[in-house]
């Protein structure tokens, strides 16, 4: 075990290497740069930039430089732990996310664990007690939780609320918090209005590992060891959960992988229509902007993250299925 994880840790060089030159060239794929782009906003409300200015901004960025350049410039101070500088913000990278990604990760975990907690019963009843009326009932509900968009119930909860209570359920502060330092009351303050993106992304996202529990379990109850762990008398529960359960369970192993990126890049859609001050917003708009160390730094992080991700997956599949055996 202990060779296989450094093996894969050694992979992870070449990979992240290949993933930052991918990065950083689809970045700098659009016409122009950042500077282009913050001219051409200049100009659209009527103000200029003249040429010496743009030069020295050009100089100062290094926008002048090649993009190999460029590249390697990004790539020395990655490893030496400097994200570097936005461009649109004029600040540190790192100052810059710090705060956004701590909020953006209480509000996908809290909606992942709500996510897992939802899914995992569901599908184990919904297999057990197939066809019947509780079946049917999840089953359909599972369906039309995967068919509507979240933005939308986003949206409609958000206009409901409003229309019932005119409360404005948006952000995740109230006004006075917003920019108080933290608190005591800032934190009741923010677990309180992160109720409703947490239900939104905790109980729609579990509408699709619901159906996939339920097929796992419907697989597994029809193999040989349940039928006969059956004519040997054991109990129900036991038959149930101590085989059929653990191996079923391979989906909710599986998907840490895309959970760990989740956890920092959040549901940018949901973000944006619900006012939250997370990572999604702020890596849509580095990346509109062509802010490449604002948006390079985001996609390496969450491919690190990704690949983490796997790993963990991949060991903890090893662990709770017997079937899967990792050479070293």
């Amino acid at each position: 075990m202990f060779r296989y994880i450094l093996r894969r840790l050694i992979y992870m060089i070449p990979t992240l290497i290949a993933v930052s030159i991918v990065t950083f060239v689809i970045i700098q794929l659009p016409p122009g740069d950042w500077l282009t782009s913050y001219i051409a906003r200049l100009s659209s409300t009527g103000e200029t930039v003249d040429q010496a200015t743009i030069e020295s901004l050009r100089v100062r960025y290094g926008l002048g430089q090649p993009v190999y350049v460029q590249y390697a410039k990004w790539m020395g101070n990655l490893l030496k732990g400097d994200f570097g500088q936005s461009f649109e913000w004029n600040k540190p990278v790192l100052d810059l996310i710090k705060e956004p990604m701590a909020l953006t990760f209480v509000i996908s975990f809290l909606g992942l664990i709500i996510h897992w907690i939802v899914a995992f019963p569901v599908g184990v009843y919904s297999a057990v007690k197939q066809y019947s009326v509780g079946d049917y009932l999840f089953t359909g509900i599972a369906f039309v939780g995967a068919a509507i968009p979240q933005f939308l119930v986003a949206l409609v909860l958000m206009w409901y609320v409003f229309v019932q209570t005119g409360t404005n359920i948006t952000g995740l502060f109230s006004p006075e918090y917003r920019e108080a330092a933290w608190s005591v009351g800032k934190v009741i303050d923010l677990l309180k209005h992160s109720v409703t993106p947490v239900l939104i992304l905790g109980l729609l996202g579990s509408a699709g590992l619901i159906r996939t529990m339920r097929a796992m379990m419907l697989d597994e109850l029809r193999k040989p060891y349940v039928v006969t762990g059956r004519a040997k008398g054991l109990k129900e529960s036991r038959v149930i959960i101590k085989y059929p359960v653990r191996v079923a369970l391979n989906p909710f192993v599986s998907t840490v992988g895309w959970s760990l990126p989740g956890l920092i890049s959040g549901t940018t859609i949901i973000s944006i229509v619900l006012g939250l001050p997370t990572t999604g917003p702020i890596l849509l708009h580095a990346l509109m902007s062509q802010d490449m160390y604002l948006a390079g730094s985001f996609l390496m992080l969450l491919s690190v993250l990704t690949i983490l991700g796997t790993l963990v997956s991949d060991v903890l599949l090893g662990v709770l299925d017997p079937r899967i055996r990792l050479s070293d």
